[in-house]
């Protein structure tokens, strides 16, 4: 009979195949490890895991990829030895504010106030963007700091202290909030200038608020519309303005010409 390991208990697969994970007990705190493919890997997990929670010299720059833990698992383990709080992905509490590491050379910041949404939501990295699953879809993480994803960073946004990994609500300033909708400095003082790309960038005008570039954004769409276009424009919401006081707006915006006369080729 095959000697029990601490940490390690045997499990079958549907198929029959045996399999074994891993797991620690540390201040009451039951923790999961991972599975493994053998006795022998599924034990080295347990050590590896003990060592961590009780050496505090061990730290993130110590993991390689010679590690058995997971990287992931490896942060939630050192948060937790450090903090005294478990959490599955890989978030570090600092007094105010985490980080979310995703690799060594990839570490996001985020505010307490997240923590609760990213305890629960794992990142994920495609292309240049960071992604979280929420209800079955891939949502970018940008949006809930209200960065769209048209967006062009120092055009209508910026990281206050240049850092794009710092996602702290005071590090993060909109410069343009709606969808065709571009910040001005002119001589006159601050305009908003609206634009719609149809088979080219067509300006429709420039106002004195975004309200109203934005308003004149989504009537463009609409004539655009009655034209005979079919490009699936995304029109701008606007809460807090009364539908009659949208209606009184809409229908006084001034649009250019190059819109209201545009006919398909």
């Amino acid at each position: 009979m095959e000697k029990k390991l601490p940490g390690v208990f045997s499990a079958q697969k549907k198929d029959g195949t045996v399999y074994y994970r891993s797991s620690i007990t540390h201040k009451q705190k039951h923790i999961s490890l991972g599975s493994y493919d053998t006795s022998s890997k599924a034990f080295a997990a347990y050590l590896e895991a003990s060592s961590l929670i009780l050496d505090k010299a061990l730290s993130l720059k110590d993991y390689s990829d010679h590690r058995i833990l997971s990287f992931a698992k490896w942060i939630s383990l050192i948060n937790y030895r450090d903090n005294g709080i478990y959490i599955s992905t890989p978030i570090y509490l600092h007094p105010r504010y985490f980080e979310y590491i995703l690799s060594p050379d990839l570490i996001l910041k985020f505010d307490i106030d997240d923590l609760f949404y990213y305890s629960k939501h794992k990142i994920m990295l495609r292309g240049r963007h960071f992604f979280v699953a929420d209800y079955g879809m891939q949502v970018n993480i940008a949006n809930r700091y209200g960065i769209k994803n048209y967006a062009v960073m120092g055009r209508d946004y910026r990281f206050v202290n240049g850092d794009p990994y710092d996602f702290r609500y005071e590090n993060i300033e909109i410069y343009n909030t709606y969808h065709g909708v571009i910040k001005k400095n002119t001589k006159k003082g601050i305009r908003y200038v609206s634009r719609i790309h149809i088979n080219g960038n067509y300006t429709i005008g420039t106002y004195t608020t975004d309200t109203e570039a934005a308003i004149a954004y989504n009537k463009a769409i609409d004539i655009l519309k009655k034209a005979g276009v079919t490009k699936n424009f995304i029109p701008n919401y606007l809460d807090g303005l009364s539908p009659s006081a949208y209606a009184d707006l809409y229908t006084k915006i001034h649009i250019s010409p190059k819109i209201t006369n545009y006919r398909l080729e």
